[in-house]
């Protein structure tokens, strides 16, 4: 029984916390790379402003994917080697999901915010790109909520 609860076990749930939180800083990026765009089209379009406002909507949403996910595993913290090995794996997948998520939502964000201002048409498209960007984030969230289901569901050993 004590191999599969030292007492290091629960270290790792708490890394899986702190993943899903600190590898959210795509949703940062992002937020500042669609802001900055999102200011200079202001300048020139400020018309515009609120309808290109939707990239930094969506890069904080992200955040908010690793909000939940740490907040969950925070509440089933357990003593089990497995089980901080799964929510370790959990704060991962969300973490770095909302991070690859986060750089595509700020470049594409930043971009067509630009794009539109020239060409308002181009706004239908970078809605487009921006919903694939953004799924990406959504697929690390179920992957984390699924994965501490398996934690919640886990029998303890200790």
């Amino acid at each position: 029984m004590a191999d599969y609860c030292p007492v290091y076990a629960p270290f790792f749930g708490t890394m899986g916390c702190t993943a899903a939180i600190v590898f959210c800083l795509g949703a940062a990026y992002g937020t500042a790379k669609a802001g900055v765009g999102l200011s200079a089209i202001g300048v020139l379009r400020p018309d515009l402003i609120i309808r290109c406002f939707v990239p930094v909507v969506m890069a904080g949403i992200l955040g908010i994917y690793g909000v939940v996910v740490a907040v969950l595993l925070s509440m089933a913290v357990k003593q089990s080697l497995y089980s901080g090995f799964v929510q370790f794996g959990a704060g991962l997948s969300v973490g770095l999901s909302a991070l690859a998520a986060g750089f595509a939502i700020g470049i594409t964000g930043d971009a067509g915010v630009r794009a539109t201002a020239q060409q308002p048409r181009m706004f239908v498209g970078m809605i487009l790109i921006l919903i694939f960007a953004e799924v990406l984030g959504l697929y690390g969230l179920i992957v984390a909520l699924i994965l501490n289901t398996k934690v919640s569901s886990a029998e303890n050993p200790c």
